[in-house]
């Protein structure tokens, strides 16, 4: 479920284009209207917006927003006007230059689209840097981050949700199998989670707890500092429950140590339109806190004000 609120009536795609042009002139950008514009409209209006923009005014409507904006307000209004396979390739793109997180934002990417914004992501990453994200991820990566990164960036899944269980009790057997040995980089266990359907998975990982009383991602911690275990659990968890997977990334980004707004930013512009209202209800739950009175107290201004809008948040 989306929190993303747009209008009964919206105005015209040039009402908006003009108010935009507005909100970038005189002595200074009017933020608020920047929020109330681009923050109230879903991915083909957005689509629709910047077109319109450069055909009215000879300039790239991301080129503007650049230029007007500044940081964390800058990133979260250009990352949320992106077209949602461009956003995932620049992301992508982003995490192949880091080294911190930049496997998990990876991984991420890979295992909570869908067959085909996967391959929307991949092609829009041709598109813009000229060349492949399966070629990027392989430079940038290294031994069992790089088997298990490649073949997850590379998929494309089946998605029905027909279920072999003969299949799933085979491969859960083998699964256990290789975690009891720690074999956690074997060849077979990467295989089932970068080829396999979710719903296959989930009947495996399923049998797997019946059989052998634990669930699979509770095998995986054997070792907490372990770098490679943990990717292998957040790749269980994206692919089993992604709203579980987003809620810790959100109780990660707002603690009491400081805020990681790039985390924040990212989870909320990539799920307002999906499902960020499944993945606030398990922040509340898991937290007793409203996901929105978190952003409110961790971040603050326009920022904050383009978070909360996206979030659904009513007074925004």
């Amino acid at each position: 479920m989306a929190t993303l609120t747009v209008p009964s009536t919206v105005p015209s795609l040039s009402q908006d284009c003009e108010q935009l042009r507005k909100a970038f002139e005189g002595w200074g950008t009017n933020e608020g209207l920047i929020i109330e514009i681009l923050g109230h409209r879903n991915a083909e209006q957005r689509k629709l917006i910047r077109q319109t923009y450069a055909e009215a005014y000879g300039e790239d409507l991301l080129k503007r927003l650049d230029k007007e904006l500044s940081n964390d307000f800058e990133r979260v209004v250009l990352l949320w006007t992106l077209d949602p396979p461009e956003r995932d390739a620049f992301l992508a793109n982003e995490a192949t230059k880091r080294w911190t997180s930049s496997n998990q934002v990876l991984m991420e990417i890979a295992c909570t689209r869908s067959a085909n914004q996967l391959l929307h992501a991949r092609q829009a990453y041709h598109a813009r840097y000229k060349k492949s994200l399966e070629e990027d991820v392989a430079h940038h990566t290294t031994g069992d981050f790089r088997k298990l990164l490649l073949p997850l960036v590379s998929a494309y899944r089946y998605e029905g949700d027909e279920v072999n269980m003969t299949l799933a009790k085979s491969e859960a057997k083998l699964l256990q199998e290789k975690i009891s040995h720690k074999a956690y980089n074997d060849d077979d266990l990467i295989k089932v989670l970068a080829t396999r359907s979710k719903a296959q998975i989930n009947a495996t990982l399923n049998h797997y707890k019946n059989e052998y009383g634990n669930d699979m991602n509770k095998d995986l911690k054997a070792d907490l500092k372990d770098e490679f275990l943990a990717l292998l659990r957040a790749t269980v968890k994206c692919l089993t429950c992604p709203e579980r997977y987003f809620e810790k990334v959100l109780r990660l980004a707002i603690n009491k140590r400081g805020t990681d707004e790039g985390a924040l930013t990212r989870v909320v512009t990539t799920r307002a339109e999906v499902d960020l209202r499944i993945i606030a209800d398990e922040y509340q739950r898991r937290n007793s806190v409203p996901l929105d009175r978190a952003i409110d107290k961790d971040t603050h201004g326009d920022y904050e004000k383009m978070l909360l809008a996206l979030a659904g948040h009513v007074e925004a």
